[in-house]
């Protein structure tokens, strides 16, 4: 019998090592379709909960800030409004080839100056300790091997008083509401995923990894275990997404 560990790729079990690079794989193919599929999959309310995200993150003028798993640079595009010149926004993702398409919509826009790009795994953050006022990560959490190891890396880079943002899909609030988005989930997603992305495995993935993803309060109790203060989530859309938020002491 192996002992070799293993973790969960959607509903699949697969060796620890191997994951990151399956993860990558899928965000490789869906990189050049991210933003309008995210339109489609969630009719746009993904930019309200967004929106909420960074009213929740108290950011200031001259903060530094950073967005974990940015891909295509929505809360980092804000950030940099927000802190200015004399502040800092990191915009990091472990997939190249995400950072490299919200590096290129943020030049776009005119952030060429503002924003500093690095491709970095959540786990081992490769910044010094009590970097950032702000931390979020937006629908990346789900994806990484080991969440715990994640969430005292971030909490390690964060200044004293500074909060930890995680924006993620999460549990629907009621049975009714649950069984619907199960459907949309299996059933319609992946088929969407194929049509405009071409790709309906990497979008069953998603569906799958979004049911793997530990609940409200596990997710809470988590962040407390990694040392966060003053732990609390925020249900969107019925429990279908929540924000939690924490601060280190």
């Amino acid at each position: 019998m192996s002992d070799k560990k293993t973790t969960h790729f959607g509903y699949t079990q697969v060796p620890v090592e191997e994951k990151a690079g399956m993860v990558a794989g899928v965000f490789h193919s869906v990189a050049g379709q991210y933003d309008l599929m995210n339109d489609l999959m969630s009719f746009g309310v993904h930019r309200v909960w967004k929106f909420f995200t960074i009213e929740k993150a108290g950011v200031r003028n001259g903060h530094h800030v950073l967005d974990i798993a940015g891909g295509t640079g929505d809360l980092t595009a804000s950030f940099a409004k927000i802190v200015g010149d004399s502040g800092r926004v990191v915009l990091a993702d472990i997939n190249e080839s995400m950072l490299r398409v919200g590096r290129d919509k943020l030049i776009d826009r005119g952030h060429s100056n503002s924003v500093e790009y690095v491709q970095a795994d959540a786990q081992f953050l490769p910044f010094p300790d009590n970097s950032f006022d702000c931390i979020t990560i937006a629908f990346g959490l789900r994806n990484v091997t080991d969440k715990d190891l994640a969430l005292r890396s971030m909490y390690r880079v964060l200044k004293p008083g500074g909060r930890l943002l995680v924006l993620e899909f999460s549990k629907p609030s009621s049975d009714l509401l649950a069984k619907m988005y199960d459907r949309y989930s299996f059933n319609i997603l992946p088929k969407m995923g194929q049509l405009v992305a071409g790709d309906a495995d990497s979008y069953r993935y998603l569906a799958e990894s979004i049911r793997m993803h530990p609940d409200q309060e596990t997710l809470k109790n988590m962040m407390q275990q990694a040392g966060f203060l003053q732990a609390e989530y925020f249900n969107m859309t019925g429990g279908i997404v929540a924000l939690h938020r924490g601060f280190k002491g």
